[in-house]
């Protein structure tokens, strides 16, 4: 299936290395202004090549809308967005046509359909995403300006470096939109600044750290240093976001690569959203962000952690808050829903991804003929997807809450 959605629809189309890649929407509302710039800033969140913590890949990602527009405004017909692929090297792939490479698709898509895309990833591959940032992007406008939702996500670990646990309770938690997609990415970019192989700096808005992640204190001479390059991380924890990048930077050395996790929270959601019993809004937000490239775990809320505590210490119990129609809840363990519908409260998710299958190191596997060889692959990749991923879980999160917000609208037979 390349669909998702069930009102608001998302079709996406195209391969890895094909001539592009894109997306028709289906059932996005009429009279709407689509801003182009909008949906063409998410795509350059996600595109390649952004700095050395991310694939050489240099494509510009520039985004055609063919239909379904005029004058900038929604028709109310299907809207189609087509980006063009332009820096495809087929030939780094050759030698690895007839080996299944171990940790992606190649194999289980030859058994399936008795064949498989002789260069890149194919539908599998992380470019397919791109219809997916722009479907999440033209939600976002009813969601964002129309509802006054905020929807965001941040790269909450690499590895076994990771965000305080009291700080990112502190995020989740969080109602006064203190941070949204333009905060993470001005808090997680950093420029980097070397004197000599020992000596490297981070700077963030005229604050310094060193390569541990320490503020540096001391009255510094920049001039000394030279500006070689700007990172984005998309950690809204500074002092760990350094010590990510510091070993995102010792991996790719190593030819290696590493996964991480990404926290995602909805903000503003209206009370209704999810449908008893098979499409309870939790699972809904499972399938949508499950079915990203390279995901291998979810949960809501409290989520593992949540099986450590008593039910005296989960329970969210309520409370009448002054400000708000309807009540409240003192603590959010549940995540933003109970029996799998919406609570008004903030919906955030935690989700896991591996590291890149796509790796320098010689492993030693075997060719589809079942002979042993050992395979160095070749290509341009990620030493880790996170940094790029934050938009594209954002995405998914937005589409199935659109497409869940409609569902609400049409079962309480309110339309636009």
């Amino acid at each position: 299936m390349s669909s998702f959605g069930k009102i608001y629809k998302v079709t996406t189309f195209g391969e890895s290395h094909s001539k592009a890649v894109g997306c028709s929407v289906e059932n996005f509302p009429p009279n709407h202004i689509v801003d182009i710039n909008y949906i063409q800033k998410a795509l350059n969140r996600r595109k390649p090549n952004q700095s050395s913590l991310t694939t050489s890949r240099d494509e510009l990602d520039q985004v055609d809308i063919i239909c379904g527009l005029q004058n900038n405004t929604s028709l109310g017909s299907p809207i189609a967005f087509l980006v063009h692929n332009k820096d495809q090297i087929p030939s780094d792939y050759i030698a690895m046509d007839q080996i299944p490479r171990p940790g992606h698709a190649d194999y289980t898509y030859l058994v399936k359909y008795g064949i498989k895309a002789q260069s890149g990833g194919g539908r599998s591959s992380a470019r397919e995403t791109i219809g997916r940032i722009c479907g999440g992007a033209l939600a976002d406008i009813i969601l964002e300006k129309q509802l006054k939702m905020n929807i965001f996500s941040f790269v909450s670990s690499v590895g076994n470096i990771e965000i305080p646990s009291e700080i990112i309770q502190e995020i989740v938690n969080e109602k006064q939109f203190i941070l949204n997609k333009d905060k993470i990415d001005q808090n997680g970019t950093f420029n980097v600044y070397i004197k000599n192989e020992e000596d490297e700096i981070y700077e963030n808005n005229n604050i310094y750290f060193n390569k541990n992640g320490e503020k540096i204190l001391n009255k510094l001479n920049i001039n000394e240093y030279k500006l070689t390059q700007q990172v984005n991380i998309r950690c809204p924890h500074q002092q760990t976001g350094v010590k990510m990048i510091e070993l995102i930077k010792q991996i790719k050395k190593q030819k290696d690569s590493i996964g991480g996790t990404i926290i995602c929270v909805i903000q503003n959601p209206p009370i209704g959203l999810g449908e008893p019993c098979f499409n309870k809004l939790n699972a809904l937000l499972a399938h949508a962000i499950m079915s990203i490239p390279a995901t291998k775990g979810f949960e809501i809320g409290s989520g593992f952690e949540g099986t450590k505590l008593k039910g005296s210490q989960h329970n969210d119990v309520f409370f009448q808050d002054e400000n708000k129609q309807y009540l409240s809840t003192k603590t959010n363990h549940s995540g933003g829903t109970l029996g799998g519908i919406s609570n008004g409260q903030n919906i955030y998710f935690k989700v896991a991804f591996k590291p890149v299958s796509t790796i320098g190191i010689p492993q030693n596997t075997c060719s589809l003929d079942g002979k042993d060889t050992v395979l160095e692959a070749k290509g341009r990749h990620d030493p880790c997807v996170l940094p790029r991923a934050p938009p594209i879980v954002e995405a998914m999160a937005s589409i199935t809450i659109l497409d869940s917000y409609l569902m609400l609208k049409a079962n309480s037979n309110q339309f636009w």
